[in-house]
């Protein structure tokens, strides 16, 4: 099994609401698990939000919590509900009403990885899939949430800022459909999620590095977004989605040579984003 369910990454001192997540960034692969697959341990990461976690590592120095999965989205997607059970992988599990993530294989317990290519021979059990959901998921939600706890107690509201990654090829679809090229993607389940006064300020802070940012298309947000997002509690959740192109060689999945650069602009995004979340009294005094 994966040694943890989470990485926490705590600043000395908590000074912003913003609380950075990164889920699918996980790739500790259990080598049981890749000789049971019949993908091999480079193949299985095609669909991992490979170095996310590195682009943002610094959001502590800046005063913001970052918690990162332990656990690799092959294995268990903490982007999904605990009741997305796939039947078509695991025992036991009734067919229920059409969801189409769970359709296409990629449930809690995904049954495939990008481009649709099957991660397992055969089912497994649903004792296997309550394990993983108990010692992986359940934990990594419980400190999300009390994470936003903390921050609505100290701050008055709390902004759950979602990381991933894009494949390329997701960028060069949407250009094709004439839906242009963006360089991020910023998913608010159509401004469900969060008050439009962050999404536009978290959308001027990549602008200003030089990046071009869509909203929703193609990517709203999945259930992180949909569930800790609740504006009228003062709890708001925004999806980030970042070309893979920027900073790595996807088919390789190593950081290519613009990654340090990348990565610095980045850590611009990160101040400006804290920034949203400091107290008021804080930007007054700065």
């Amino acid at each position: 099994m994966p040694k943890r369910a989470y990485s926490l990454m705590q600043p000395e001192q908590r000074r912003s609401s913003v609380v950075f997540a990164s889920p699918h960034s996980g790739c500790d692969y259990p080598e049981w698990f890749v000789r049971r697959s019949l993908l091999n341990a480079h193949s299985i990461r095609s669909s991992e939000d490979a170095f996310v976690d590195r682009l943002f590592e610094v959001a502590p120095q800046f005063g913001s919590p970052f918690l990162v999965a332990g656990a690799p989205r092959a294995f268990l997607d903490l982007n999904r509900a605990p009741d997305e059970l796939d039947p078509a992988l695991i025992h036991g599990v009734k067919k229920g009403g059409h969801n189409p993530r769970v359709a296409s294989g990629l449930g809690v317990i995904p049954r495939v990885v990008a481009n649709g290519r099957p991660i397992y021979h055969g089912k497994i059990d649903m004792v296997e899939a309550e394990a993983r959901i108990a010692r992986y998921w359940r934990p990594y939600h419980d400190r999300l949430q009390s994470l936003l706890d903390e921050s609505r107690a100290q701050f008055g509201r709390a902004i759950l800022i979602d990381c991933h990654s894009m494949p390329h090829e997701a960028v060069e679809n949407l250009s094709r459909s004439g839906g242009g090229r963006p360089d991020i993607v910023l998913g608010d389940r159509f401004g469900a999620a969060a008050e439009p006064d962050i999404v536009d300020e978290i959308e001027q802070a990549f602008v200003d590095v030089g990046l071009k940012v869509s909203r929703n298309t193609p990517f709203a947000g999945a259930f992180v977004t949909q569930h800790y997002g609740r504006p009228s509690r003062k709890q708001h959740a925004i999806q980030i989605e970042i070309d893979r192109s920027l900073y790595m060689d996807e088919a390789r999945v190593e950081p290519n040579g613009n990654f340090e650069a990348f990565r610095a602009k980045i850590e611009q995004v990160i101040a400006r984003i804290v920034a949203i979340g400091l107290p008021r009294q804080s930007l007054a005094a700065e």
